[in-house]
């Protein structure tokens, strides 16, 4: 089968793992409207392409956050990737790292956040989540300073995980090999055991904006807040101190229904008044649709199943070569030259 596109990686991929790995990755919240409608707001954007344009020499890169990555792409958070390569998030990292790109760790890593750093030189962020027992999130705060991450990412937009179909008919569970390697604090509950941390029962549904000044107070890392879709909590976010924002409604897993992230983005942008660095993650599948998102104002976007894709296809054939998407990607105008004026949009 030859792999030309994401999508390939992304059909090769459900044919491998199993039906309940592989739902538990690619399914979205109910009806999965709002992961779907991620993929189609793409489409519905045009472009206005220049032409007689010297491209001969592309220089892709940005900063975000002050620290250079190659080009404007990053891996976002993905939960339990060791379920599609054993290695899992320490192999996400030394990609992220091959690629002088950014790579955010998961609360919910299957490998430690000192093994995930150690094969990282650059650019790797930290995702948290607010926790019931505060000790846990402040303990992880502390350790992802001490050991050298460069940006914490608070994923504000899980209260309570989404109802997710396809993981509840799977009674999904993390299969018993595998072990949350951030929750070993746990280990002192009693009748512990290593699904405990997916339950609602931990994650704190009465986190507010307060919650965001303290977690200021705890470390001077830079906090990007990843969830937010509407003008009003992005202006809230620059009040509340915050470095970036992430416009993402957590690849249509949490609240069914909402906007398409691509779709929101504009409002984001007028809102923060370039006060604060804005990226985009959800549906992003090709280098044209980075293009897009660059064109609109983001400064860097993130994908995330797609790299669960490549790793299933590294296992299983035991090859290194999904570089695709980034060969897409490098193959677009510079990043200097992109403006709203490249699109115009068909409803």
């Amino acid at each position: 089968m030859s792999m030309i596109c994401l999508d390939d990686f992304e059909a090769y991929t459900e044919c491998f793992l199993p039906s309940a790995v592989w739902d538990f990755y690619a399914g979205g919240a109910d009806d999965c409207e709002s992961r779907d409608r991620n993929l189609l707001a793409f489409k519905r954007i045009r472009l206005r392409p220049r032409v007689l344009r010297d491209v001969s020499a592309v220089d892709m890169r940005t900063t975000i956050q002050g620290t250079e990555i190659s080009f404007p792409v990053g891996i976002a958070p993905t939960g339990i990737s060791s379920m599609a390569c054993p290695d899992g998030e320490v192999c996400i990292a030394k990609a992220a790292d091959a690629m002088k790109t950014c790579y955010i760790a998961s609360t919910y890593a299957t490998c430690s956040l000192e093994d995930i750093v150690a094969v990282s030189s650059g650019c790797c962020w930290f995702q948290l989540y607010v926790f019931k027992r505060r000790e846990v999130t402040e303990r992880l705060v502390q350790r992802v300073k001490s050991l050298g991450y460069k940006a914490l990412v608070v994923t504000v937009d899980v209260p309570y995980i989404g109802k997710r179909r396809k993981d509840m008919l799977n009674d999904f569970k993390i299969p018993a090999h595998l072990k949350l390697k951030n929750f070993e604090i746990f280990k002192k509950d009693k009748d512990r055991n290593d699904n405990l941390p997916l339950c609602n029962d931990v994650l704190d549904p009465a986190v507010t904006w307060s919650d965001i000044q303290w977690l200021r107070s705890l470390t001077d890392l830079p906090i990007i807040l990843k969830g937010i879709l509407t003008k009003e909590d992005a202006e809230l976010a620059v009040r509340h101190g915050v470095q970036g924002i992430i416009v993402s409604n957590h690849g249509g897993r949490q609240l069914d229904g909402v906007s398409a992230t691509i779709e929101v983005l504009p409002e984001i942008l007028e809102a923060v008044r370039s006060c604060v660095e804005v990226y985009v993650d959800g549906g992003i599948r090709r280098g044209t649709d980075v293009l897009k998102a660059l064109a609109l104002g983001a400064k860097c976007v993130f994908i995330g199943r797609p790299v669960i894709w490549g790793l299933t296809y590294k296992v299983v054939v035991g090859r290194r070569d999904g570089n695709t998407f980034v060969e897409i990607i490098k193959s677009l105008e510079d990043c200097d030259q992109v403006d709203e004026h490249l699109l115009k949009y068909k409803y």
